[in-house]
């Protein structure tokens, strides 16, 4: 893949991505966090790359969103979503989902979500979730009881390179090679040349090492499984309680991680364990051997009367003779019997096998001593053998072990992909759950009751709203063309136009909305204009008209909204201002929602019929409005003013007539 052809990834963005093993099937699946793992890439830029991704995909330019209210909007959303979500990853998967004019990107998430909305949000699932976290490599650990030889340059650096948990070191001939195996345990050739050469040591030759790394270094397969064991754990435990098909046996997989330690060294072989034991406890068991010797000793001499006579005292101080030999005259069967003692004690604290318990008979000499010393030189022998079995047997588990979950490698990688995935997957059914959303229908061609051109919104709630869902009151609303939204203070016009955004930015993303009922056309870009503070400077004025001229200068095909453009400037000014606009987006054929104030000024100065729809006031129940939220189709709405003046109409007889005067003028 051209990863320069993804919009938004530059040079030293596809040269990171190109060290990734897999980076064109995580650009296809989204995949974040392994586009995180790529050199430099943070999350969100992965993220972003991802986006860009589909973009090409789908032959998709961007700029839905066209103003930073739109964005804001944008980000609503995202967050409504993450909140719903367990995971990092998920969360971050999120923002892979954008709005679009693509239909098939849409068409794409939309098959996604049919997905997803057919799982079942179980708390049990949730719960096993909190343990999953996309798979680390763990950090390169030295092995040093083994290395690489090699005579070639060449060679030499490309085992550097693919080794770096091996030293590798340059030999010319046999010596070399027989120095080497005098410093390592095991002494790898990687030339031909090699072959047949004999060496006191390990020496093994491998042209082919460098194809066969994970049977070389067992310890990089077990580092790596040490390292992930609680999310791969984790996973397995999110497919049995989602009833999901893994890739692989829950139950295999864990057998294999129960005989790795969090070290990534092997566990659970009593032989092993035996060994490594053994060369542990050898030097104490040594000692307690020789104790056990001499206690006997001392005691059999203090139980024993032993007469000399004189003749004999006399003739043994004449030979020089010393109490070993008054032992062994004297002692022998107890001298044989400490001795005995100490090597089976010897025997049975190491645990000794029968080839190794003859080291244990040679470690304490037959000739009469006392104290008892052991032969340094046998135990020291004794101690090698250990360490070479414990060796030995470690490196055949860890390749056997090694070989097993070197098998379960991609099937692991797909177990823990497919359990954050679920995550995503369930973080769009939690939300179309919590705010009881449906899909939204896409309508194209000449408009009709059933097709509108526009958007048809039905029963539809704002979760953008500062007050639990449950209580917000649902909303109908349907444009077509260029229309004005009138209606008193805080009776809902800017939250009906949130509520407009947020419904149609859900439904170009591909994903469900908050309503009982959408039908939509598929928009090119949303062009939503907050409400400004307080009237524009003129250079700021002369901004926003100039954005509003790039605006109907654009393509058609258009959702517009803007909230209360009056304040920027004088109102008379302003009217004549909005219904230029409103003509020019009439001309395009343009979606459009203008909230203002001034809907009946506007109307008379516009050139065409423009619509007039609004958010209607009931009355007055104890000094708060009484609204009809669902905004009345060519209707100019009541302001707040003329609903107080009429409350004080019919209230106080006695000023009637002033405020009739009052309410005849509006």
């Amino acid at each position: 893949m051209e990863f320069e052809a993804i919009p938004g990834v530059g040079e030293k963005t596809a040269a990171a991505l190109s060290e990734l093993d897999d980076a064109e099937r995580a650009l296809e699946e989204g995949d974040v966090a392994a586009l995180a793992r790529a050199p430099g890439l943070s999350e969100g830029r992965a993220a972003a790359v991802a986006r860009g991704a589909i973009r090409r995909r789908h032959d998709d330019d961007g700029g839905f969103l066209a103003t930073d209210r739109a964005r804001e909007i944008y980000d609503d959303v995202c967050g409504l979503l993450r909140e719903r979500t367990v995971t990092d990853y998920a969360a971050r998967r999120i923002e892979t989902f954008y709005p679009t004019r693509s239909a098939s990107r849409i068409a794409e998430v939309r098959e996604f979500v049919e997905r997803a909305t057919e799982r079942e949000p179980d708390p049990d699932v949730l719960e096993a979730l909190s343990g999953v976290e996309p798979l680390d490599p763990p950090p390169t650990r030295r092995v040093r009881d083994r290395c690489l030889a090699t005579a070639d340059a060449e060679r030499y650096a490309e085992a550097d390179e693919a080794f770096p948990e091996l030293s590798v070191e340059v030999v010319d001939d046999a010596r070399g090679l027989a120095e080497l195996a005098r410093s390592y345990s095991t002494v790898i050739a990687l030339d031909e040349q090699f072959a047949g050469v004999d060496v006191e040591g390990d020496v093994r030759v491998r042209p082919d090492a460098i194809d066969e790394q994970e049977e070389i270094v067992p310890e990089r397969v077990l580092a790596f499984f040490a390292a992930n064991r609680e999310r791969i754990l984790a996973a397995a435990a999110v497919h049995e309680a989602a009833d999901l098909d893994p890739p692989c046996d829950p139950d295999g997989l864990r057998d294999a991680l129960d005989r790795l330690d969090e070290d990534g060294t092997v566990v659970g072989d009593a032989e092993l364990d035996r060994l490594s034991t053994a060369v542990d406890d050898l030097d104490a068991a040594v000692g307690t051997a020789e104790s056990v010797a001499n206690d006997r000793l001392r005691d059999a001499i203090r139980e024993r009367d032993v007469t000399i006579e004189g003749t004999d005292f006399l003739s043994l101080v004449e030979q020089g003779a010393r109490v070993d030999s008054l032992l062994d005259r004297e002692l022998a069967d107890e001298y044989d019997a400490a001795v005995a003692a100490a090597r089976e004690h010897l025997i049975e604290a190491l645990d000794l096998g029968p080839g190794e318990a003859d080291f244990a008979e040679r470690a304490f000499p037959d000739d009469p001593s006392f104290p008892v010393e052991h032969n340094d030189s046998v135990v020291s022998r004794l101690r090698t053998e250990l360490k070479a079995a414990r060796d030995q047997r470690a490196a055949r588990l860890k390749r056997e072990l090694a070989a097993d979950l070197s098998d379960l490698r991609e099937p692991v990688e797909t177990l823990v992909r497919d359990a954050l995935e679920l995550d995503v997957e369930l973080g769009v059914a939690r939300f179309a759950e919590d705010f009881d959303c449906t899909l939204p229908e896409f309508v194209d061609g000449r408009e009709s009751d059933d097709a509108p051109r526009g958007f048809a919104i039905e029963g539809g709630r704002s979760p953008l709203l500062d007050v639990d869902f449950e209580d917000v009151d649902p909303v109908d609303y349907r444009v077509s063309g260029a229309t004005l939204l009138s209606g008193v203070n805080s009776g809902g016009k800017t939250s009906t136009l949130d509520l407009v955004a947020l419904v149609v930015v859900l439904a170009q993303m591909g994903l469900p909305v908050p309503a009982e009922r959408v039908r939509l056309e598929r928009f090119s870009e949303l062009h939503y204009y907050a409400k400004t503070q307080g009237t524009l400077d003129a250079g700021a004025f002369e901004s926003t008209l100039r954005d509003f001229r790039d605006l109907v200068d654009g393509e058609a095909n258009r959702l517009v909204l803007v909230d209360e453009l009056e304040s920027i400037t004088e109102p008379g000014a302003s009217a004549k201002i909005i219904a230029g606009i409103l003509e020019a987006l009439a001309e395009q054929d343009a979606t459009a929602v203008f909230v203002s104030h001034l809907a009946g000024e506007i109307r008379e100065v516009a050139a065409f019929d423009v619509a007039v729809d609004g958010i209607e006031a009931l009355g007055l129940e104890d000094g708060e409005l009484v609204v009809n939220r669902s905004p009345v189709k060519d209707h100019l709405a009541r302001s707040t003013p003329e609903l107080i003046v009429e409350k004080l109409a019919d209230g106080d007889a006695s000023d009637s007539a002033f405020y009739d005067r009052l309410l005849r003028k509006f």
